[in-house]
């Protein structure tokens, strides 16, 4: 007579050892995590979702100001502010990513110390849950270029654009990836945690969105300073998103695939860290 067992004892000790599996039939479980952390970001706010337009264009006025019109780091044949906002939302699809993933473990330990499920449904789903922010803010963006394009202010949108869900789960990817890294990191290193705001900040100045890589001599093409600067992974996405819609720099096809490798092996081993630190983390936390 066939038995049916009720409980699998495996060993802890397996390099990669992650519920996928159960991942796949926890669909309705990921949309409802979704939904919570959309909810919770702009509960008890009074203007609610309006703040995932406000905070990227009061960023977008001030790049536009200080940096484009006063520093002169702006981009030349289009407006300043529209390129200011295409870099500005990009970046903050990848940078909301990466910060809300790197506080899985601390700020969900009260659930995940109660109940079993694929602990991945928590990044996955607060990743996923930042497109519905980058969405509204894209539609924004949209208004602008119509606008500029009606105006014939330069802008030249291109087929390019069909890139675009591409570039997005690309940045998506990396920044899950990078914040599986530092939320396992977190649960023995509480410090870490804390740096997360001021490194992200810094990531910025070193990625195009503050300014035009291609009008700066120190950053023309085949230099060194250029190599080191592509290999920045969110780099080659932010210029080809600008490319797409505005029409304007370039796009290194070479670096873009370092990207892509390079996404795909951080978020290899922020799974495999997770999957590690999932096990022990409620004894750290």
């Amino acid at each position: 007579m066939e038995q049916k067992w009720t409980t699998i004892v495996k060993s802890e000790n397996k390099f990669f050892d992650m519920d996928i599996k159960g991942l796949t039939k926890c669909k309705d479980l990921i949309l409802l995590f979704v939904r919570r952390t959309f909810v919770a970001k702009y509960k008890q706010t009074v203007l609610g979702p309006a703040w995932a337009i406000i905070q990227p264009f009061f960023t977008t006025v001030v790049y536009s100001v200080f940096f484009g019109n006063i520093a002169g780091l702006g981009a030349s044949g289009v407006p300043n502010f529209i390129f200011y906002l295409s870099g500005t939302i990009v970046w903050t699809l990848f940078s909301s990513c990466l910060s809300s993933v790197s506080n899985t473990f601390a700020g969900n330990a009260g659930i995940l110390g109660k109940v079993y499920f694929p602990r991945l449904v928590m990044p996955l789903s607060t990743a996923i849950s930042q497109f519905i922010g980058f969405f509204i803010q894209f539609a924004f963006m949209l208004c602008f270029l119509v606008y500029y394009m009606i105006t014939d202010a330069g802008v030249a949108p291109n087929l390019f654009v069909l890139m675009t869900p591409v570039l997005l789960i690309q940045l998506a990817v990396l920044g899950m990836g990078f914040g599986m890294v530092i939320t396992s990191l977190t649960t023995k290193y509480r410090d870490l945690g804390m740096v997360v705001g001021f490194g992200v900040s810094l990531w910025s100045y070193c990625s195009p969105v503050a300014y035009d890589m291609f009008s700066r001599s120190q950053l023309a093409p085949g230099t060194l300073l250029y190599k080191i600067y592509m290999l920045n992974p969110v780099t080659p996405s932010i210029n080809i998103f600008r490319y797409a819609f505005l029409g304007i720099g370039e796009i290194d096809w070479l670096f873009y695939v370092i990207s892509c490798v390079t996404t795909v092996a951080v978020a290899c081993i922020g799974a495999v860290m997770f999957s590690k630190a999932e096990k022990t983390f409620m004894d750290t936390v």
